[in-house]
């Protein structure tokens, strides 16, 4: 029916939607979504985009995150310098 490219590329398009719409339960800026789609999809996909388990494993995860995703999460002030500071000192 359609080349699995299509449905890929669709589903990756559903995901950043997701991820850029707000909802009541947890707003996520425009920026975020866009600089951490990668970080999503590489890390944490096993997540619904628009739940709280994503947050909870960018958290996990944060070592691994992109710089572009760290900063845009600062910009949005999900995550303080301090706490972005303080954790890459226990690397």
């Amino acid at each position: 029916m359609y080349p699995h490219s299509y449905i890929s590329r669709a589903a990756l398009l559903v995901a950043l939607a997701a991820l850029a719409v707000p909802t009541a339960a947890s707003a996520v800026d425009r920026s975020v979504a866009a600089a951490c789609a990668g970080d999503y999809l590489a890390l944490c996909s096993e997540h619904d985009p628009d739940g709280p388990g994503v947050r909870k494993c960018f958290r996990v995860k944060g070592a691994s995150l992109s710089n572009r995703c760290v900063n845009a999460l600062v910009a949005a002030g999900e995550i303080s310098k301090e706490e972005v500071a303080r954790k890459s000192t226990r690397r």
